[in-house]
């Protein structure tokens, strides 16, 4: 399971789609929907939040709105708690934006950066930026990434 720290533009169509599928996996691990993935470490930070099944439904309307102008359908239905529609008009966050070090943007952005030199490199080059749910700060690798 990766749910990327980082901006769901940079992501080619293989990687949005599994992105999307993954995150409704975590969404289902968060709800208590599944036995299976519930101590995977990419759910700690979500976990941490006041309401983790919200802090994950924000997560997945952002790659839902990069796939929606790509021109593809994810159901956004499928979300369980989307974000308030005013927040989404406004660009405002529902709720407050979950950390990332720049460790962990960094780590993700070369491990990305091996895939798409592989898949077509041109989402790549721009330079990293963080996903829209995340506010960036000092830090190493986080504790949760199996690097």
């Amino acid at each position: 399971m990766r749910l990327w720290s980082l901006h769901p533009a940079h992501l080619d169509q293989k990687g949005l789609v599994a992105w999307w599928r993954e995150g409704l996996l975590a969404q289902a691990v968060l709800a208590g929907r599944t036995k299976g993935y519930t101590r995977h470490p990419q759910l700690e930070r979500f976990r941490e939040t006041s309401d983790p099944v919200a802090a994950i439904g924000a997560h997945l309307g952002h790659v839902q709105r990069e796939a929606s102008v790509r021109g593809y359908r994810f159901d956004a239905a499928r979300i369980l708690v989307p974000e308030p529609p005013e927040a989404v008009l406004d660009g405002a966050m529902a709720l407050p934006p979950i950390e990332v070090t720049t460790g962990q943007l960094a780590f993700e952005w070369a491990h990305l950066g091996a895939k798409l030199a592989v898949r077509g490199p041109g989402r790549w080059a721009a330079g990293p930026v963080a996903h829209p749910g995340f506010v960036v700060v000092p830090g190493p690798i986080a504790s949760w990434e199996r690097p």
